[in-house]
């Protein structure tokens, strides 16, 4: 068992550290204060070809693994990009997944190489206001006409819809009382038509330049060939994406835990109160040695499911677990990082403030705690449904 990372990965960490090296603190502290998409950030890592990290290599991606991906993900958030950083690019390595996988020769070959390159953006178009996490009871429909599909509903929380042309939309093609189990939802990745998509920004509480919308759909013609796979199978589809997602998403986390930490460790050493360093005090030390154990921790997880992907094995329960911890760990280093700079912690322009704002994110997306605690008590430990 080896738990250090190969030459390759050293590379790619070492990559990331330089491209990111140009966008400072400074940098994401103006983008969290005037929001924009960070469009400089995001062609920075297309133009270097990290993009396609995990696409395959015959449409122009690097044809890594999982592994890879997340910590090309880490390296981001770790560097002070924090989530801003990790979501502006986070479509980029999973989103595409079911097109990967399921998608025809034809569709691959016309839809990945321009998002690798960074000429394309995609928005993922799932959650709905009405439904929430039960996607099964997803309302927009869409209704085949001769060869094409025609749309109509809403969505919600759908991160980049203002600066992205295309989008990955999951939406009813049977009426859910004619369906059994997990049919009769149809995946598709088309135009980002705004003629006949209104896009409404969300005003929240972090990571204000990469946007979240409400959308609105009315009349969106999808032709039959932007469907993905057969109709009706889309939920089946996008569970393919599920884990890897949240295995992306946890390695974030514990990036944006480290870079509060580097941060609090540093203040501590530095910040002389009643004639010595804050960071002799106990009271400083202990709060932040524990994070670094809970991150060390979170981030074995996050290996693990990685690698379990990775060979092709079962790793739901260890994504699960992986975000879950990852997400907890990286708010508790983010909330000591504040303690420990004080009231100082409170002004912008000491960084942590947004840290914390940011770390609400893997808290409660893409899924939330309580339903992990429900599969993990469900699928690993045989106690019955609960919901």
């Amino acid at each position: 068992m080896d738990f250090s990372l190969t030459s390759e990965q050293e590379q790619i960490r070492d990559a990331i550290e330089k491209a990111c090296a140009p966008f400072d603190a400074d940098y994401w502290l103006h983008k969290d204060r005037v929001g924009g998409f960070p469009d400089d950030f995001h062609r920075a890592l297309a133009e270097s070809g990290w993009l396609g990290i995990a696409m395959p290599q015959e449409y122009g991606g690097a044809g890594l693994g999982i592994s890879e991906a997340a910590l090309m993900m880490h390296t981001i958030s770790a560097t002070g990009a924090g989530l801003s950083g990790a979501s502006a690019v986070h479509m980029n390595i999973f989103g595409l997944h079911p097109v990967v996988v399921f998608g025809t020769a034809e569709q691959k070959q016309r839809w990945l190489p321009p998002l690798i390159a960074g000429k394309d953006r995609a928005c993922f178009g799932v959650t709905e206001p009405n439904t929430g996490l039960n996607t099964l009871k997803l309302k927009t429909r869409a209704v085949r006409q001769g060869d094409h599909y025609v749309v109509h509903g809403q969505k919600v929380w759908i991160s980049t819809a203002q600066v992205a042309n295309k989008i990955l939309l999951l939406a009813r093609t049977t009426p859910v009382e004619e369906c059994q189990g997990t049919e009769g939802l149809s995946l598709f990745y088309t135009d980002l038509d705004r003629s006949t998509i209104e896009v409404r920004e969300i005003e929240k509480l972090g990571r204000k330049c990469v946007d979240s919308n409400q959308v609105f759909i009315d009349g969106l013609r999808i032709p039959v060939e932007d469907r993905v796979g057969e109709e009706g199978k889309g939920f089946s589809y996008i569970l393919h994406g599920l884990n890897p997602e949240r295995i992306l998403i946890a390695s974030e986390a514990v990036g944006l835990g480290r870079a509060a930490l580097k941060r609090a460790a540093l203040y501590a050493g530095e910040r002389e109160v009643f004639g010595r360093a804050i960071g002799q005090n106990q009271a400083i030390q202990h709060p932040l040695a524990k994070s670094w154990i809970e991150l060390e921790a979170a981030d074995l997880m996050v290996q693990k499911a990685a690698w379990l992907y990775d060979q092709g094995k079962p790793c739901a329960a260890e994504a699960n677990s992986a975000k879950f911890l990852a997400a907890e760990a990286c708010y508790r280093a983010c909330e000591n990082a504040i303690f420990t700079h004080g009231g100082m912690g409170y002004a912008k322009e000491y960084h942590v403030e947004r840290y914390l704002r940011e770390a609400w994110i893997p808290r409660l997306a893409p899924v939330s705690p309580q339903l992990i605690l429900c599969f993990i008590a469900e699928k690993v430990l045989g106690l019955p449904k609960s919901y």
